[in-house]
């Protein structure tokens, strides 16, 4: 019935454009004094949007058909026939788990952001902006829509780190614009040259184009630059760990759990179909730079004294079986790495509300400041110890799924990626039991530790709810693979299909 609506996807991206503008309407039509009054009620528009929003998501997945391979619910107004240009939005089995990942979690940031207390209603202004241009960026079906989405993402995310960060926001702030900055306007270079040889900006139409070998490799290392920065891949991951310590729990949340997510999402819309010889052609490069990710990072976050620089340099390392997966091109590695993606959104963003809750407290994030925090908060052990075995790869969590498949898609693909992907599981336990070791157990040696409080009501909701989202998609992984199926395989066939008339 809702996919039968021709705007649906447009109502589902703008809902929260909307919630936005009537926060402003009454933020900048009262006088200064009564700003602070207007905080409550900003925080409320801004929560009961983000639901709304939610819910519309929630209805996008039960109208969406799982057995169709190709886009659904599409929307498409022509604004320049000559040329091809025009306003095109549409989901299929691989998007549409990005938008649910994205309308899930924004209502957990909004409720994480307690400790805001300066110009709220511009901090919900931005956030509720940020969640259009997410969902857009997963929705969006033309080029010049995508480019938009994708880059207007960077602002709301800027001011959020460089306004309601830490004390060196700006740099990270800066730091983090500039490099995404700086890769998507090679992207941009190579979508003018889509355009000029296709004669169009529809994405639909462009995945059927055959180019030429030679214009993939170019264009190929132009989308790479961007994506690979915008995951991010080693080398270029330093601006990651300095945006999260600075941002704010609710902006390291949706930075690790949306926001990095759109380099694999581009991936997979992109280069793998569109590129089909120069992705065979530099799969190799791939692999090992994934390799060196999982390993190096993993190596660098067990040196971490900061916890969330540790989980940050964690989300890199995570980030590195996503990339091995995709250049797979083979059921497992592929399915997997989709699933990594959702699955490490949820984790990662539970580990980061998890350091935010002792950081609201103690004010500071240093490992060394606390231990035996179980005797004090033992409900905050269990969570965290929930989330901290997920990210290390448990079976009968959400990440012990999408590190396994991503491994036997690796093993297809040559034992040796394999082999140095499991190097990275061992690192990644070692790492993260030892954090929570010294965080959690032991005796409680500080004294500024001894009235610190559990968890409260909040909290707990915003942990447990995506405590049994990571057991649920453990324990029903095909909750996610039913809905990708079709369209993996549709990537997958005709992937091959232009490597054997390539070799041909």
């Amino acid at each position: 019935m809702f996919a039968e609506i021709p705007y649906f996807l447009t109502i589902l991206t703008f809902t929260p454009t909307v919630g936005a503008l009537i926060i402003a309407l009454f933020r900048f039509t009262m006088r200064k004094d009564d700003l602070p009054k207007f905080d409550g009620n900003a925080r409320m528009v801004a929560f009961w949007t983000t639901i709304v929003t939610f819910g519309l998501g929630v209805l996008m997945m039960i109208e969406f058909d799982p057995s169709i391979a190709g886009f659904q619910m599409v929307h498409e107004v022509t604004w320049l026939e000559q040329i091809g240009l025009g306003y095109r939005m549409g989901v299929d089995g691989i998007s549409v788990l990005f938008v649910l990942l994205t309308v899930f979690l924004m209502p957990i940031c909004i409720l994480a952001s307690g400790a805001i207390k300066t110009r709220v209603a511009d901090y919900m202004i931005a956030f509720l902006l940020l969640e259009t241009l997410m969902i857009g960026v997963f929705t969006a079906l033309d080029l010049v829509l995508f480019y938009i989405f994708f880059e207007g993402g960077l602002i709301p995310m800027f001011i959020i780190i460089g306004v309601w960060g830490g004390q060196n926001r700006i740099y990270a702030a800066f730091k983090f614009f500039l490099y995404t900055l700086f890769g998507s306007v090679l992207m941009l270079v190579a979508m003018i040259y889509m355009f000029l040889q296709a004669g169009t900006t529809d994405i639909t139409v462009l995945l059927e184009t055959d180019f030429a070998q030679t214009a993939q490799i170019w264009m190929w290392l132009a989308f790479f630059t961007s994506f690979a920065v915008k995951m991010p891949m080693w080398p270029v991951h330093t601006w990651l760990p300095d945006a999260h310590v600075q941002a704010p729990t609710a902006g390291s949340v949706i930075l690790a759990g949306v926001l990095l997510k759109m380099g694999g999402y581009g991936f997979l819309r992109f280069s793998l179909p569109m590129f089909p010889h120069a992705s065979d052609l530099f799969a190799p490069l791939v692999f090992a730079l994934s390799i060196i990710a999982i390993i190096v990072t993993s190596l660098i976050a067990f040196r971490q004294e900061d916890i969330k620089k540790l989980i940050a340099y964690s989300s890199v390392a995570h980030m590195g079986f996503v990339t091995m997966g995709l250049f797979t091109m083979n059921e497992y590695g592929v399915q997997g790495a989709i699933f990594q993606m959702i699955s490490h959104g949820v984790i990662s963003g539970a580990l980061f509300l998890c350091v935010g809750v002792i950081y609201d407290r103690m004010h500071t994030r240093e490992i060394s400041f606390y231990g035996g925090l179980v005797h004090r908060m033992p409900v905050y052990a269990a969570l965290f110890a929930l989330f901290a075995m997920a990210n290390v790869g448990l079976p009968g969590t959400s990440g012990f799924v999408g590190e396994i498949m991503t491994m036997v898609g690796a093993w297809q693909a040559g034992w040796w990626i394999a082999t140095g992907a499991a190097v990275g599981v061992i690192l990644s336990a070692m790492y993260m039991l030892t954090v929570y070791r010294n965080v959690v157990f032991g005796e409680m040696s500080n004294p500024k530790l001894e009235t610190i409080s559990d968890v409260d009501m909040r909290e707990f909701a915003l942990l447990g709810i995506l405590a049994v989202a990571t057991l649920v998609l453990g324990i029903s992984s095909t909750l996610i693979t039913d809905v990708t199926a079709a369209s993996v395989d549709n990537l997958i066939s005709n992937y091959d299909a232009a490597i054997a008339a390539t070799a041909e």
